[in-house]
């Protein structure tokens, strides 16, 4: 074999192996760039106020805040989303839970932008619990996703603050009656009244010197009646 033959077959060699590592290569980004296998994939971030798709996790928030998100699984898979007081603020409680839908696409993108599955914004009830002076209160957020394979669950703790603990109100229904009437009646008998008589006879003898005949008259007064008798005799 000649000089330039042997050069040119090296040369080859060279090309060769330049392009079978180049597909080589191309072939792992592919690899890289596939959805994981379905297991339990996915991540959770805390997010404060202004609220924006970055996979950053924000330790502390305000009142209100967003838990996003990221990489789970495709299908019809939900997360059991839990919120619970925890030391050292207290007493430990459930504070709120709530259910997510995180099947809308499959794990492509991971815990980047991109494979952001869902967003929900929440705001805790503390009524009862001391918060600490200046962290404010202690949470705990857990989350069980479905389409796990083995452990289903994510946790992550922070704190939130800016949020004044609720008081328990008690609530008095005062219920006011009229005054009751009583209505007596009392019933005087009708006044008697007595009448009184009085009774005057009065007679008078009259002699006639003429006629010899006497003449006799009788009167008698009642307080009502009044009555006069003459009697004549010959």
């Amino acid at each position: 074999m000649s000089v330039l033959a042997a050069r040119r077959s090296k040369l080859l060699l060279i090309v060769m192996a330049i392009t079978l590592l180049g597909g080589a290569q191309l072939l792992g980004g592919f690899a890289s760039a596939a959805p994981n296998p379905p297991g339990n994939n996915g991540t959770i971030k805390v997010d404060d106020v202004p609220f924006d798709d970055a996979p950053n996790n924000e330790p502390h928030v305000g009142c209100i805040f967003q838990v996003d998100f990221y990489g789970f699984d495709e299908g019809d898979l939900f997360a059991d989303v839990t919120f619970e007081s925890h030391p050292p603020t207290g007493p430990v409680r459930v504070l709120l839970t709530d259910e997510v839908f995180i099947g809308e696409d499959d794990n492509a993108g991971g815990g980047s932008e991109a494979g952001l599955d869902a967003s929900e914004t929440y705001t805790l009830d503390f009524t009862g619990i001391e918060p600490h002076p200046n962290q404010g209160f202690h949470v705990k957020l857990t989350i069980n996703a479905d389409g796990s394979q083995g452990a289903d669950t994510k946790h992550k703790v922070f704190w939130v603050t800016g949020c004044v603990p609720g008081t328990t109100t008690t609530t008095t229904t005062t219920t006011t009656l009229p005054p009751t009437s009583t209505s007596t009646t009392t019933t005087i008998p009708p006044t008697t009244t007595i009448p009184t008589t009085t009774s005057e006879s009065t007679t008078t003898t009259h002699a006639s010197s003429t006629s010899g005949a006497t003449t006799s008259t009788s009167e008698s007064t009642t307080s009502t009646t009044y009555e006069t008798t003459t009697s004549t005799s010959s």
